[in-house]
């Protein structure tokens, strides 16, 4: 059976999630079989053993079929990096809307910039997991991404002193260290374990 059917936890030069079959080494990618068999037991609007064993078999016979070549997204799944990014998030979001609402009812005008905040991680996967979570924290949100760089521009609503500037830079590093750890790879991790890069010369531009 085992060498009939092997699996990637087992065998590590298989894409993550994925299994091997038969002596021909088809490849088969499991997220797609689970995709296929949901949509064959939505056809058939019926939720039972049945229908799913069968929306299985037929999942994995279109793809033992029409085979597609195995891709690598770079995506890899970190239980515990995944609880710490969920918690921070959670954390600073909280923190972070308190903050926002204070600004707003103090009625005292503060200064937004546009900063350019360097990141570390390259593969297009982490630069928008790391933009969507910088995204998601009130009081700044990503207007550009530049991937040439990999340098994201994040328009922050108080910018009074140098000091928050910093620490919204120091934030958006933080957010990629904890993204990179809940789903990059061993090399993007390592990347992350280093010191940020120095900021642009053009980050912290006054916003009109």
């Amino acid at each position: 059976m085992s060498r009939f059917l092997r699996f990637s936890f087992r065998d590590t030069d298989l894409p993550p999630l994925s299994c091997r079959v038969g002596r021909r080494g088809r490849v088969l990618d499991l997220p797609l079989i689970a995709w296929l068999t949901l949509i064959w037991v939505l056809l058939w609007s019926t939720f039972n053993l049945a229908n799913i064993i069968t929306g299985v078999i037929v999942a994995a016979a279109v793809c033992l079929a029409f085979p597609l070549p195995p891709v690598d997204l770079g995506l890899r799944l970190h239980p515990w990096g995944i609880l710490r990014l969920a918690g921070y998030l959670l954390y600073d979001m909280y923190t972070s809307g308190v903050k926002v609402t204070r600004q707003i009812f103090a009625g005292v005008p503060h200064r937004a910039a546009v900063i350019g905040v360097p990141l570390r991680c390259r593969s297009d996967l982490m630069l928008a997991a790391v933009a969507v979570a910088v995204s998601n924290v009130p009081g700044g949100s990503v207007i550009e991404m530049r991937r040439a760089t990999a340098t994201v521009f994040l328009h922050v609503l108080d910018a009074d002193r140098p000091e928050e500037l910093e620490a919204a830079r120091r934030q958006v590093w933080r957010l990629e260290e904890l993204t990179v750890r809940a789903f990059g790879t061993a090399d993007e991790i390592a990347r992350v374990a280093e010191p940020p890069p120095p900021p642009q010369l053009t980050a912290g531009r006054p916003a009109p």
